[in-house]
Formats: C-alpha cells, sequence, structure tokens
C-alpha cells in the first residue's frame, strides 16, 4: 500500500488543512480561525498559513538526516512570521495558527511531535498508540456549555462559537493554557515528542480532528477500527463515515460540537519505514 493523503473541504469553506508525505516525511497541518468572521489580524488568512508553514517545515525536513523537531517547527514558525510581519497584526489574539504533527525516519528509528489537538496514530499490530496534545480541550470545556446548548448552524450558535473562540484565545500560547503554531517560535518547545525503531511498524496515521471526530467526539469507532479500516479500504472510508455521522446530526443535538463539519484530512503511511515515495487521493 502507498501512502495516501485523503482530505476532504467542509462544506462552504476554504480547506485549512495541510498534509506532505515523502519516502522518510509526513507532516500535517490543521488551521484554526474564524473564517470568514474575523480577520485575525492577518491579511492572509489561516489557509495561507498553514501552506506556508507547511513549506517552511518540509524544506527543512528534507535537508536534515537527523533533525531536532522542535527546533526545525521553531525555526519554520519564525520564518512564516517574518513573512508577514510588516503586513499583518502578529500580536493579535487571533493571529492565524495551526495544530501540528510532524513523523520523520531516518536510520531505524521513527521521530515524531504532535502539537495540539491533531492525532498521530503508531500502528505496531497491538493496541495502538494514540498522540494527541488535549490541553486545549481541557480549557476549552470551561466555556463550551453555552455553545453546546444551542443548536448548530443557527445565528445564536454562531455567536456562542465567536464568544467561545474568543475567550479561548485568551489561553493560547500561555503557561497555563495550550500551545499551537502561529507566530510564536517558542511553541515548538510544548509539542509532545517521542522516538521508537522503525521496526516495531505496521503503519502510521495522521488525523486532523474533523477525521479524528469519529472517534474521540461521536465515539463511533475505537482507535482500532479507525487503524484497520484506514489500512484495508483507505483514508477515504474514514471520511466517508465521518461525514454520514455529521449530515445525521446537522443539529449538533447528539453531539454538541462548534463546527458541524469541518475539515477532515488523514494521512496513512503504511510500513512508513521503506522508501515507499509520495501518494495523495482527495475528494
Amino acid at each position: 500500500m502507498r501512502p495516501t493523503i485523503t482530505s476532504e473541504t467542509a462544506p462552504g469553506h476554504d480547506n485549512e488543512d495541510f498534509a506532505v508525505v515523502t519516502a522518510n516525511v509526513a507532516i500535517l497541518l490543521d488551521g484554526a480561525g474564524l473564517s470568514g468572521v474575523d480577520d485575525g489580524g492577518c491579511i492572509h488568512g489561516v489557509a495561507w498559513y498553514v501552506r506556508q508553514l507547511g513549506a517552511q517545515l518540509l524544506i527543512r525536513l528534507l535537508d536534515e538526516s537527523e533533525p531536532d523537531l522542535p527546533v526545525v517547527l521553531a525555526d519554520a514558525i519564525g520564518s512564516v512570521a517574518d513573512a508577514h510581519r510588516g503586513t499583518c497584526d502578529l500580536e493579535h489574539p487571533g493571529t492565524p495558527s495551526s495544530t501540528v504533527i510532524i513523523v520523520h525516519e531516518a536510520a531505524g528509528v521513527l521521530g515524531y511531535l504532535v502539537l495540539a489537538d491533531s492525532v498521530l496514530i503508531i500502528d505496531t499490530g497491538e493496541e495502538p498508540i494514540v498522540i494527541s496534545d488535549t490541553r486545549e480541550a481541557a480549557v476549552g470545556r470551561q466555556y463550551r456549555a453555552a455553545m453546546d446548548a444551542l443548536v448548530g448552524g443557527t445565528p445564536e450558535h454562531n455567536e456562542a462559537r465567536r464568544s467561545y473562540v474568543e475567550r479561548l484565545r485568551q489561553h493560547r500560547n500561555q503557561p497555563d493554557g495550550f500551545w499551537v503554531a502561529a507566530s510564536a517560535p517558542e511553541a515548538a518547545q510544548h509539542g509532545l515528542t517521542g522516538r521508537l525503531p522503525s521496526s516495531r511498524l505496521r503503519s502510521v496515521l495522521l488525523l486532523s480532528d474533523g477525521a479524528s471526530r469519529l472517534v474521540d467526539r461521536f465515539g463511533l469507532w475505537s482507535w482500532g477500527k479507525l487503524v484497520e479500516v484506514a489500512t484495508t479500504h483507505g483514508g477515504e472510508s474514514v471520511l466517508q463515515a465521518v461525514r454520514t455521522a455529521e449530515r445525521e446530526d446537522a443539529a449538533g443535538e447528539r453531539w454538541p460540537r462548534g463546527k458541524i463539519f469541518d475539515d477532515a484530512t488523514i494521512v496513512v503511511c503504511d510500513r512508513f519505514c521503506s522508501p515507499i515515495g509520495t501518494g495523495e487521493t482527495a475528494r
């Protein structure tokens, strides 16, 4: 099985996810913002930010055989910040930001970095190893009750979501809050990192929270089932199940959530330690 990237944009929006795979690198970014509601002090927007950050990460990872992933991410964040510092207010609390997953394999070792709430799954043939930064969710639980009590897609829900995001932003990249890639390079030092032998791997999956919600918000599948479906039938089957669940709960009554439909991206790398090249599918 070749590595695949399957991505589906939420209806009516630009895709703010970014993913790329090479023979030994996989990157997934999930941009954050209130597109069309608040420009966050940036004239470029969230989709631009994730593309710029993704490109800077890839350039650095291809140039280094054994990269220090927090250093690579910090350098990339700084480079993108410099690219729009002269035109945009990078101190605005809503300046574009992104989750980050980086996976790099070299010399028989898989290294990873996970920043914010995208999900990395490492399949070793036993119980999947699931890595996700839950600090944002922990902060968000303090503020989301009013939003979750309203019917999704209504003006009242949209206003409650705006209020929720504005309160959440007060905790972004703060010591007692949560950390994301935005304009502060030091956020990179707060990512979850690890290393394990490549020989243990059967597959590696990277998911934006729009794809992982099938498990961690809707509770419809286990992580094991998601791995099995993705590696056997492809990421498209996972995203079809996500969209079916979203449509069946279009008012957000069964599963209260800020976005009824979200950009959903899944990267599936089978036998990541092999020189497998690149591949992509999109819907």
